[in-house]
């Protein structure tokens, strides 16, 4: 079985020349998703102060975590769990972005967990759609 959680992320976006999105590292504690070229996502613990120290006062970093909704589903069923919303093939540990539940995601895979993030006005309607594509491998 696995489960599933809902969350409230913490969302950190940097909008930068691809040089600076090249040399930026993760904080402890967060994830880096290079969305784009110039384009990066901080998910995770990271705050705005710290990013900007690290990059200067030239980028565009804003704390867009109410833009967010992350669904955790964590077990051994996890990837049973998400084979039945999307037709992405999930590495092994790593991100992607693709559609997930009919709706564009971004998702964080780890042994026994994967973290779907999408876009706070699409929340309920992924949710729903976890609920009834997973219920034989979610528990109640």
């Amino acid at each position: 079985m696995a489960e599933l959680r809902v969350e409230l992320p913490s969302v950190v976006a940097l909008l930068a020349p691809s040089e600076v999105c090249e040399r930026i590292e993760a904080p402890g504690g967060a994830t880096l998703f290079r969305v784009g070229p110039r384009e990066v996502m901080v998910v995770g613990r990271a705050d705005v102060s710290g990013i900007r120290a690290a990059v200067g006062e030239g980028p565009l970093i804003d704390d867009v975590s109410d833009g967010w909704a992350a669904f955790v589903i964590e077990g051994a069923d996890a990837h049973e769990a998400f084979a039945r919303l999307s037709e992405l093939e999930p590495p092994a540990r790593g991100w992607m972005q693709g559609t997930v539940a009919g709706a564009a995601a971004r998702v964080l895979v780890e042994p026994r967990r994967i973290t779907i993030l999408v876009p706070a006005m699409l929340a309920a309607h992924v949710e729903d759609r976890i609920r009834v594509d997973g219920a034989e491998v979610l528990a109640p």
